[in-house]
């Protein structure tokens, strides 16, 4: 079967996951973890990515590979992938092991997602120091890309010791590693030095903020690549942003109203966040309209949805392979459900080129109906013996 052509937009989601408020089973949650899954394979998205967390109670996941793994089995098509493993965390020749398994248990459905480390408290909790955290993010991402190239390796850092590592079990594909950043230069950079793909997180704020901040995060990851001599691949570029979707925006605006404010406490007062703890919003109403204002998401129609997604493909100057959409409880269950529904209905073909040939279609149809209705206003006046019509529009 042909694969979409390269130049359609894919879509996924981008799952921490979020379960607010916290004080719901964990065990129900994780469950609805896994039909999401099952849903958006249903439903024809590309890829799901889920997040790795330790602390604070609403990012349950700790271990998206062994999630993954049980995930593989129930779905047929959609991509998994770490949404991203905290790499600084992780011995990484046992992540290398780990996730080659993972690779041969899907036959090459997953992605290695990549990154520093999101949550200071899981950090404290294993006495890595945040402010160097960044550094030993970059001094992993070359051992483990070493040895997922097949290399041996021998190295000594403050957290790990490897002599003459190596794998005994190669991945089972040519698979793809994504290294995680914001509109800073630490992710661009780390991934173009290594020839990664570039996931991309608050692309649709950094879209809002300035024209040139996405284009300009892609620029910091060509510049490196060209040092490294890897050609810059815009296919592997990922973007990711809000979104929920509602058959009218006064839906999506009063879907949101059950869980927004349980969202915007975890950043605001719960999680440390130095940028959410400062924002000095606190109503539903201002939190809706700060999503909006910001950038942050959509909270209305496919067709805002549409338009959000077209901006953000003119300020990359360029465009990029896949957007994925951050996951969310802003509306209850089955609300969240249907704006998926509506987004892989209404949004993604409008960017995938599926609608071009049935709009084509129905348009000769309408263009050439009084002609091709012609014969068969004959044909019937004959058969049942009348005379045949002389006026056929």
């Amino acid at each position: 079967m042909a694969r979409r052509k390269r130049d359609h937009l894919r879509f996924g989601v981008f799952s921490a996951p979020f379960h607010l408020p916290i004080g719901r089973s964990p065990n129900l949650l994780i469950h609805r973890d896994i039909a999401l899954a099952e849903h958006l394979d249903r439903l024809g998205f590309d890829e799901l990515w889920m997040g790795e967390h330790h602390s604070i109670g609403a990012e349950i996941i700790g271990d998206p590979l062994l999630f993954l793994s049980h995930v593989a089995a129930r779905t047929s098509n959609i991509r998994l992938a770490s949404g991203v493993v905290s790499l600084p965390y992780h011995n990484p020749l046992l992540l290398a092991d780990r996730f080659s398994l993972l690779d041969h248990i899907s036959r090459g459905r997953v992605i290695l997602g990549i990154g520093p480390g999101a949550l200071t408290t899981d950090a404290h909790m294993i006495g890595l120091e945040q402010e160097t955290q960044r550094e030993a993010f970059a001094e992993d991402a070359q051992v483990l890309v070493d040895l997922l190239n097949g290399e041996w390796v021998t190295a000594k850092t403050d957290r790990y010791t490897l002599n003459d590592a190596h794998l005994h079990l190669t991945p089972y594909s040519d698979f793809e590693m994504t290294v995680a950043g914001t509109a800073t230069p630490t992710g661009p950079r780390i991934a173009g030095r290594h020839g990664l793909g570039l996931l991309t997180l608050g692309a649709t704020s950094a879209a809002k903020t300035s024209d040139s901040v996405l284009s300009g995060a892609w620029d910091t990851y060509c510049l490196e690549a060209a040092k490294a001599g890897h050609a810059p691949d815009r296919n592997g570029w990922r973007l990711v942003g809000y979104a929920h979707v509602a058959e009218t925006e006064e839906q999506a605006r009063n879907d949101v109203r059950h869980g927004i404010d349980a969202f915007f406490d975890y950043l605001q007062y719960t999680q440390a966040s130095a940028y959410y703890g400062s924002l000095g919003i606190s109503t539903t109403d201002e939190r809706i309209q700060y999503v909006i204002d910001s950038g942050m998401g959509v909270i209305g129609t496919p067709e805002q949805v549409v338009e959000q997604i077209t901006h953000i493909r003119e300020q990359t100057r360029g465009g990029f392979g896949a957007f994925l959409l951050g996951h969310h409880e802003w509306a209850d269950w089955h609300s969240t459900l249907r704006s998926y529904e509506l987004f892989a209905e209404q949004v993604a073909p409008h960017f995938q080129g599926q609608l071009d040939a049935p709009i084509r279609s129905k348009k000769w149809s309408e263009d050439n109906r009084d002609e091709l209705g012609r014969g068969q206003r004959i044909s019937i006046a004959r058969a049942l013996g009348e005379p045949e019509p002389t006026n056929l529009k």
